[in-house]
């Protein structure tokens, strides 16, 4: 019984240590994570604001462009 409660008890130590290891590596890539998405976040951002003041841009010169056209006529 002795012997069976020792080993039961290396086994837990065990799967304690383990279990801390995979935290810490879960914890790492948790972090991993989050800074990737918020400099996916600052790329899609400042990817809508340069689309955004272009095609704001693009849009005025398609004003213009159509009204001298229609003044020309």
């Amino acid at each position: 019984m002795e012997r069976l409660n020792s080993k039961l008890y290396l086994q837990n130590c065990y799967i304690i240590k383990e279990n801390e290891r995979l935290r810490k590596k879960a914890q790492i890539l948790n972090q991993e994570n989050q800074q990737l998405l918020f400099e996916l976040k600052q790329k899609l951002s400042k990817t809508k604001n340069s689309n955004g003041s272009n095609q704001g841009n693009n849009n005025n010169n398609n004003l213009s462009s159509s009204s001298s056209a229609s003044g020309q006529s």
